[in-house]
């Protein structure tokens, strides 16, 4: 750490203290009387950094040698607590925890401080951070993951103090998403986003990062080609962004085909349904219960980050098609966002969004809020919403309760029971487009592919087969009723 950091946070630790009397009201120097603004911190709470129980995943009962073939990489997690109850603080860092073993982590600690706003040098202040150190030493950790995104200042500086790695929120997410990944659209975006995210937290690395390429050193091209150069970190930002913009052009490809496949759907009137909602809540186990699709369910967080499109079926024999998209997290970095949207398109094109809601979770209100947010930003928010609170087996009752309260367009089901199902169907048969226009019509034999979109997405009410061809009485869609009024009796 340099000496101006740790200067400018002493000068701002002490600029805090100087503007709290005992009382914890601001001191102002131009009025006569002191008043309360309600922002300030006990210095208690500012001075206590709270270690959070229940996160270490530290494997008991195995030998040495079982121990060091098993070790994975050792963490303590790191949170600062500005706003909101502790509950939330430590909900945010329980599921922070979850992120870290789902990346392979073992979890060691977790601790929290209370500020107004994280510190700007350090994240969190020269002195927790000192504290924080000592709890890295004493647990053996490797490496401190911070619950939020940081700066690359703040995180070279903290790395500076405590002595080991220092990862945030936002590479954490990046790193599971590279993990899980699978088909060549999934692998494309993830690579995009970390590449965004690298881009600007290149750093020097003394001479190696500054030194300048020119002449033959940059290639032996002679003549012409000689001069300053570029340092080593101009050509990777170039390699970068080289990079950045193939995988853009990739992924515009790519969405082309999906748009021609959705486009497709469309021109034949199939309704569609989208599955989305917090990571974990039972997305695909919902997928699999419906359309019998053969999903991976695992419990773990972002098991599914492909988009997976099934047929299935009303209970009345109506067609539609069910999509799976990837989970959503609370601050899901902007970068994936970017990334996936043409995969999250798939929910704004919807007739009808199944917003599935973990009913077990601790916050199920926040998870409710954090992909609404997300909707938000990939314009999927007019989309009509179904929530569909899943766990129902495991969840409270008061929590079902007050869920089904507050959202008042809401199911409560068991994707792992079955409980539910059977009304969810029903739901989705009602808030499905119904076919509305009347038709009675004499099809000819030869266009057989008209009387299949007839079965597929009207209503059929009688159906003959004459000499002539299939008479039938039905109620479809209205580009349906145009392309069967030729055939009208």
């Amino acid at each position: 750490m340099t000496a101006r950091h740790i200067l400018s946070g002493r000068a701002e630790a002490l600029a805090d203290q100087a503007s709290l009397d005992d009382s914890g009201f601001v001191l102002d120097p131009d009025a006569d009387v002191v008043d309360d603004d309600g922002a300030q911190l006990d210095r208690e709470e500012r001075a206590a950094l709270r270690r959070v129980s229940g996160l270490s995943t530290e494997l008991e009962d195995v030998t040495e040698v079982e121990y060091r073939q098993l070790r994975l990489e050792r963490v303590v997690l790191a949170a600062v607590w500005s706003e909101g109850t502790l509950e939330d603080a430590e909900n945010s860092l329980r599921e922070l925890s979850a992120l870290a073993e789902t990346a392979g982590s073992e979890v060691l600690a977790g601790v929290v401080q209370r500020r107004s706003h994280p510190d700007p040098a350090t994240y969190l202040g020269k002195g927790k951070a000192e504290e924080l150190r000592d709890v890295v030493i004493e647990e053996g950790a490797d490496t401190v993951i911070a619950d939020t995104e940081l700066a690359p200042s703040q995180r070279r500086a903290l790395e500076d103090v405590v002595k080991v790695k220092v990862i945030d929120r936002t590479a954490l997410i990046l790193d599971i998403f590279a993990q899980h990944a699978k088909s060549r659209e999934g692998k494309a975006q993830v690579e995009l986003a970390q590449l965004q995210y690298l881009l600007p937290r290149l750093r020097g690395w003394g001479e190696s990062m500054s030194r300048q390429a020119g002449g033959q050193a940059a290639g032996g091209q002679g003549m012409g080609s000689r001069g300053p150069g570029e340092t080593k970190i101009e050509l990777d930002r170039r390699r970068i962004n080289s990079r950045i913009a193939r995988l853009r052009r990739e992924i515009k490809e790519m969405k082309t085909v999906r748009d021609t496949k959705r486009g497709g759907r469309r021109a034949n009137r199939v309704p569609s349904v989208a599955i989305a909602g917090y990571t974990n809540a039972g997305k695909s186990s919902l997928l699999n219960r419906l359309t019998g699709a053969g999903v991976l369910v695992e419990n773990q967080l972002f098991a599914t980050l492909d988009p997976t499109v099934r047929r299935a079926e009303t209970p009345d024999g109506r067609l539609y098609t069910l999509s799976d998209t990837v989970g959503f997290v609370r601050q899901l970095p902007h970068q994936l966002v970017e990334a996936f949207r043409s995969t999250l398109e798939e929910v704004g094109d919807a007739d009808l969004v199944l917003h599935v809601v973990d009913g077990s979770h601790p916050d199920p209100e926040g998870q409710i809020s954090a992909v609404r947010g997300v909707l938000a930003d990939v314009e999927a928010h007019d989309v009509k919403e179904v929530v569909v609170v899943n766990k129902a087996d495991v969840a409270d009752p008061e929590v079902l309760d007050r869920i089904r309260r507050n959202e008042k367009h809401s199911i409560t089901i068991s994707a792992r029971t079955g409980a539910g199902l059977a009304e969810l169907r029903e739901l989705i048969a009602r808030e499905l487009p119904q076919p509305d226009v009347d038709v009675d019509v004499l099809v000819p034999y030869s266009r057989g592919d008209l009387v299949s979109r007839v079965h597929e997405t009207g209503e059929v009410l009688a159906s003959e087969h004459v000499a002539e061809g299939t008479r039938l009485t039905a109620r479809v869609g209205a580009e349906l009723a145009d392309d069967l009024s030729p055939f009208g009796v």
